[in-house]
């Protein structure tokens, strides 16, 4: 059975197409099989390249920056996803208003991997199925503790220098380290 990952950000310029890159080359590093990852922007202009810098800092890491295209969410793109994780609330807000049903599957990269590390604390026997491991995370949400909108908003490095970007896969990174590592740990 297919796992469909959607990574959401404002425009599909930087950041979720960074993370869709980043988890696809950190997936086929691990060897791991039966899921599909995508991106798409809340304002996405259809068919848009990459930010060229966004391509140059996924090239640095390996990853490959070729062959993408924006696209923007709909409700379509959004039900065909299992899990959606968006690099700020506000894009979080607009996926969920779009696709009420998905409001339970629809976090922030950055939630999500904290629900997640609350879900690996319980005592629970870890779950085989990703969609499993997704519930017990949606469980675990419950006791977390409110943060401040800078925890859990990815900065838009679109207008700053190539820093910026490689800032923000830094923290791409360190999210995808918790969140594939644990959705796709055996």
């Amino acid at each position: 059975m297919l796992f469909t990952l959607l990574f959401v950000c404002q425009a599909n310029l930087c950041r979720s197409p960074m993370a869709e890159r980043l988890a696809r080359l950190r997936l086929a590093r691990d060897g791991a099989t039966g899921v599909e990852v995508r991106s798409a922007g809340t304002r996405a202009l259809e068919g848009s390249p990459m930010h060229p810098v966004a391509m140059r800092v996924l090239a640095e890491r390996g990853a490959d920056p070729e062959d993408f295209a924006s696209r923007r969410v709909t409700e379509k793109v959004l039900d065909e996803a299992d899990l959606v994780l968006t690099a700020t609330r506000h894009q979080r807000a607009v996926c969920v208003s779009m696709a009420p049903e998905m409001v339970g599957s629809t976090f922030t990269m950055r939630q999500f991997g904290r629900m997640l590390a609350a879900a690996d604390r319980s005592r629970a026997p870890a779950p085989d199925a990703l969609s499993d491991r997704v519930r017990r995370a949606v469980a675990a949400r419950a006791t977390l503790q409110p943060v401040a909108p800078e925890e859990d908003d990815l900065a838009d490095p679109v207008r700053d220098p190539i820093d910026a970007f490689r800032r923000c896969a830094d923290a791409i990174e360190g999210v995808l380290d918790g969140v594939l590592g644990r959705l796709i740990a055996r």
